[in-house]
């Protein structure tokens, strides 16, 4: 497909975090665009309104007049099912999937892409922002409403050698296209921060989890590289038979890039970085970001750094430069004395490490988690790792599960069941299904000091608009 002679692109689920930054790329590209999606408040409504990026609510043949040159779909919404999609098949439109259409505008450059289950974004984000603060002109798509300072989380510039994205195991459209999605890519060089057991829905093991991670591996070109956490066993496990170049990464002693004397300083976090190779030590890397997983994501972005030739200077600065992203712990303000977090994890090692985060940089002060389950069947298959992942916290509240737009409820897995697992290791739990029922919570219980971190991928983040109506500032 020759992008370049494409005039019209429709998006069906416009409002996906990964479809408003590919249709971002696609507006620096000059690209006449439409686009759909349900009623529902998105964390992407504000970016697409302030881009001028306007879209239609629902689905069907009318939102397809003037005729598109070409229709690109969320797996989400039914997929290549949605009754969208199928009107522009009948009209002779083609039509691509998000991972198709976004692979085809990466594999134009030099694709630079990270995968793993947690912190994609983050280093995804982390290494954008490097790269622009080194004049390097770098082309992203990044799945989160907004990077800070970058602004925009999608940008395509014809100039730039490297393209920046997120590497996503899940596939390109459940029971019609089984393909994951990052075998798609072509990558230079690849990032991954963990492996994990992550979408139980379209694999039926972790077994086939491995698999296609080690396939996407195996696609790096002699020239490029493999950046790998060794700290997650998994990573350790995939990688230890491949043929490629690979550098590792971590707090381990066995990490090619070792992580050592982390500390922290008024809400930042500085560390050293030991490269075994060379015997030489980086020193006073600085990250505006609390925990030991994001000093993971920042040192991943490092080495990208160094394989890139940019000098030391300029790799720091723009790590330094880097505020965080929209939804990756992020600030959203005071209520009755207690400063509030947002956050999109939805896994158990990511609720562990954003937990963890918080305890170590709020040592003294009562942490209360508020978690959002995402889909029936994460819930179900990861019961009890959830059940343990709260031990960081003083409090929890568990509103009910958010179903995914790509499955069918399921009665045999609910928030109340989790609610009394997570009680055997963190008492004071609570089920509070509804958001309301979570504002009046909180109300009566919030004290001066206390930490309030929202967790989910879901919609939890509504939660604020209410809140800020109560006086959160």
């Amino acid at each position: 497909m020759d992008i370049n002679k494409l005039k019209h692109i429709h998006f069906t689920g416009i409002k996906g975090v990964g479809m408003t930054a590919l249709c971002l790329c696609v507006k620096d590209l000059c690209k006449k665009i439409t686009g759909s999606d349900v009623s529902e408040i998105f964390v992407t409504d504000e970016t697409l309104k302030r881009n001028n990026i306007k879209w239609k609510e629902g689905f069907g043949e009318k939102n397809l007049r003037p005729k598109p040159d070409l229709l690109v779909t969320t797996a989400a919404h039914q997929g290549f099912l949605n009754p969208e999609v199928l009107s522009a098949k009948k009209k002779n439109i083609p039509v691509k999937s998000y991972a198709e259409f976004m692979s085809n505008l990466a594999n134009q450059k030099k694709v630079i892409s990270v995968c793993g289950v947690g912190g994609k974004t983050t280093t995804s984000s982390i290494i954008a922002t490097m790269l622009h603060y080194s004049k390097l002109r770098p082309s992203y798509v990044i799945g989160v409403a907004e990077i800070f300072p970058l602004g925009n989380p999608g940008h395509y510039d014809k100039n730039g050698e490297f393209f920046v994205c997120e590497a996503d195991d899940y596939v390109i459209s459940p029971g019609v296209n089984n393909t994951p999605k990052f075998l798609l890519l072509n990558p230079f060089i690849t990032v991954v921060t963990n492996i994990e057991y992550d979408h139980p829905d379209v694999y039926a093991s972790f077994s086939e989890t491995k698999l296609a991670f080690k396939k996407f591996f195996n696609k790096i070109p002699e020239n490029g590289a493999l950046i790998a956490c060794i700290d997650n066993p998994n990573v350790e496990e995939v990688i230890k038979s491949l043929k490629i170049k690979i550098l590792t990464y971590g707090f381990s002693d066995r990490s090619d890039y070792r992580i050592i004397n982390v500390r922290n300083d008024d809400q930042r976090t500085l560390f050293d970085l030991f490269d075994k190779r060379n015997r030489k030590i980086y020193k006073d890397i600085v990250i505006n970001l609390p925990g030991e997983y994001n000093v993971r994501n920042a040192t991943a972005s490092f080495i990208v750094g160094l394989i890139l030739n940019i000098c030391e200077n300029n790799i720091k600065r723009g790590i330094k430069k880097y505020k965080g992203c929209r939804r990756r712990f992020q600030r959203m303000g005071f209520y009755k004395g207690a400063i509030f977090y947002d956050d999109y994890a939805h896994h158990p090692s990511e609720i562990v490490s954003i937990l963890g985060a918080a305890r170590r940089w709020f040592t003294k002060r009562r942490i209360i988690a508020i978690f959002q389950p995402h889909t029936f069947s994460r819930t179900k298959a990861l019961f009890y790792e959830f059940s343990r992942a709260f031990k960081d916290a003083d409090t929890v509240c568990l509103t009910e599960i958010y179903s995914s737009a790509r499955e069918s409820k399921d009665e045999t897995i609910s928030s109340k069941l989790l609610v009394e697992e997570i009680k055997k290791y963190t008492e004071n739990t609570y089920y509070l299904p509804k958001k309301d029922m979570i504002i009046k919570w909180l109300s009566d219980f919030i004290k001066k000091g206390d930490v309030v971190i929202t967790l989910g991928a879901g919609d939890i983040f509504h939660i604020y608009e209410s809140l800020r109506k109560f006086g959160l500032k």
